[in-house]
């Protein structure tokens, strides 16, 4: 069976013409608008597909054109689309290009030339849809890009990362400290047209205030003391890829107004710089501040958060998750025994019970630095409370978790005595005292302030 193919050209001579050189090694269907581009493709789904641009009800623009575009990636982010452009549209294919299409071929078209497109486009998508096949195979049914769980609640963002990773929409995502928000950010960037791209990550936390703008913009040579060259930022870098932006929430006003420039305009204009450089870049932001406060208290811009919010994707709290907190420990004990010569490492049924009792503030990232530091550690072969440093859990007052109404307040009861502990280990340092629970220098001093706890 020939593989099929939709060519949509508004030009009947043209588009007739295309039909009778390709009809033998393919079949066709032919489209002169969107609508009914749309429904051929929806009907049949080609792998591949001939767009011109100057579509109706605007032939002379390529609007149209680059509207279907998008809405037929939308549908299957693996389609080839091969644009068919006049000479004088050439900035339009190449804009095409940047939008995800595979390939632009010029008017008067060469027949031969596009043969041997129409070849390695077909050959391109059947080796990536293999491999999609494969993928959907081999992924065990608690894994899914890294991540791992099993539980209703993580399965709901497994599904919203595959509904969304089709699409170029910006993305929000929220969760506490160590919960995974760059890990999903990855798999939406992987699971996206823009796979290729690359992936750019910037904590927006931990840059100095005076530095940020420039670290994200870019320089030119001679706009401030130090700038001695023309240096490019980090949302130029990420140019045909994903912008990842974590802990959003700490971006200073003034550059949100010149990042919401950007999202609305796909422009930036380096610090001391006059001209406007493209970029096309997806924006996926993350943040475990509370931005609907922000928003009230002015810290935050509404136009900004509108703007990054299109998909709001929640993470859930390791404590939210049930059984996926031994899951993900025996996984996480697995990786690190086999890293350090270990493999025969196991938890005692004692430890299991103790780690899913435990409130986990610091989610799969405490987690992650408790198991790591027990296995390097261990002496024996069967890890127990102590080596992941619960006995604080298990020794906390009964009596005192008792009287507690509901499981919210007790789980803040062994919160706040965790913390005090730390803090008081490690003589009141917040740095360390934060890297030891596995959560952020902001998040502890949030949870200090929260319980009423000081460095002393």
């Amino acid at each position: 069976m020939n593989p099929k193919l939709l060519i949509v050209e508004d030009d009947e001579e043209i588009r007739s013409q295309m039909k009778w050189a390709l009809m033998r090694d393919h079949e066709v269907g032919l489209a002169a608008d969107s609508a009914s581009a749309l429904a051929w493709f929806r009907e049949h789904r080609p792998p591949v597909v001939l767009l011109d641009l100057g579509l109706p009800p605007h032939p002379a623009e390529p609007t149209e054109g680059l509207a279907l575009l998008s809405s037929l990636l939308q549908e299957d982010r693996l389609t080839k689309i091969v644009i068919i452009s006049g000479q004088g549209e050439r900035a339009n294919a190449r804009q095409a290009i940047g939008s995800g299409a595979y390939d632009f071929l010029g008017k008067p078209v060469d027949m031969e030339m596009l043969r041997v497109i129409l070849q390695r486009a077909y050959f391109l998508s059947q080796l990536e849809r293999e491999e999609l096949t494969r993928q959907a195979v081999t992924e065990s049914d608690d894994r899914f890009e890294g991540m791992i769980g099993t539980g209703p609640a993580i399965r709901e963002v497994f599904a919203a990362i595959r509904k969304v990773a089709a699409t170029d929409a910006p993305v929000l995502i929220l969760g506490e400290s160590g919960t995974g928000k760059e890990l999903a950010a990855r798999a939406i960037h992987r699971r996206s047209a823009r796979s290729q791209g690359p992936f750019v990550a910037i904590n927006c936390g931990a840059i100095p205030e005076s530095l940020i703008e420039s670290e994200l913009f870019g320089h030119e040579k001679g706009s401030f003391t130090g700038a001695h060259a023309q240096r490019q930022g980090l949302i130029e870098t990420a140019n045909g890829g994903t912008l990842f932006l974590d802990e959003v929430g700490e971006l200073p006003v003034p550059l949100q107004v010149k990042f919401l420039r950007f999202l609305q305009q796909h422009e930036i204009e380096r610090v001391g710089g006059r001209v406007s450089i493209p970029v096309d870049a997806r924006v996926i932001a993350a943040t475990n501040a509370d931005l609907q406060q922000n928003l009230a208290n002015g810290s935050f811009r509404e136009d900004l958060y509108y703007r990054l919010a299109v998909v709001v994707l929640r993470l859930p709290p390791l404590r939210e998750r049930g059984g996926d907190i031994a899951l993900l420990a025996n996984a996480l004990l697995e990786r690190y025994a086999k890293h350090y010569g270990k493999e025969r490492l196991r938890f005692d049924p004692r430890t299991i019970e103790g780690i899913e009792r435990y409130a986990w503030p610091g989610n799969v990232r405490e987690l992650e630095n408790r198991v790591r530091r027990a296995v390097i550690m261990a002496e024996g072969q069967c890890l127990v409370g102590s080596d992941l440093e619960l006995e604080s859990v298990a020794a906390a007052p009964t009596a005192t978790l008792a009287s507690r109404s509901n499981l919210k307040e007790a789980r803040e009861t062994v919160e706040r005595e965790l913390i005090q502990q730390v803090l008081r280990r490690h003589g009141g340092k917040i740095t360390s005292a934060a890297a030891e629970l596995g959560i952020s220098r902001p998040t502890l001093y949030e949870l200090m302030g929260k319980y009423g706890l000081s460095r002393e």
